[in-house]
């Protein structure tokens, strides 16, 4: 009887050893991810270009587009 006591405690010790690993490295993934995702918050993605950029792009009024011209540009161009 004293011996499976002992297993039970044993099971339940190793259970809860696990379950704390578990809940560290889920705080910690958690933490981790906070901070990646602080890291990017601040990076300045839209910044002017240096040198000699030049604008690609030219937009037009939609206006000037009908219904059709706008479905052909959009499967020439793919977008």
């Amino acid at each position: 009887m004293r011996e499976r006591m002992k297993k039970y405690v044993k099971l339940i010790l190793q259970t809860l050893k696990v379950f704390i690993l578990f809940t560290g490295c889920t705080i910690l993934f958690y933490y981790a991810i906070l901070w990646v995702n602080e890291e990017y918050q601040n990076h300045q993605r839209y910044k002017e270009p240096e040198g000699k950029a030049i604008r690609v792009v030219s937009y037009e009024k939609e206006e000037d587009y009908n219904w059709y011209e706008r479905i052909l540009l959009f499967y020439l161009d793919g977008e």
